[in-house]
């Protein structure tokens, strides 16, 4: 997974959001951010969990 398009994406979408022409837009927009978000922390967590497994390994 590439975090940085993931970034990219996100900050698209908050963009987008942020000069939407109606309510829905802003909508589909902000709830494209917050999916992008989810799999940021999501990969950050897992990440972590392996660089915490692999420290007590050692």
């Amino acid at each position: 997974m590439d975090l940085n398009y993931l970034f990219y994406r996100q900050q698209i979408s908050l963009l987008r959001a942020r000069s939407a022409a109606n309510p829905e837009s802003r909508a589909a927009h902000e709830g494209l951010a917050k999916g992008y978000t989810e799999q940021i922390l999501a990969y950050r967590n897992t990440n972590h969990r392996l660089e915490t497994a692999e420290r007590e390994v050692a």
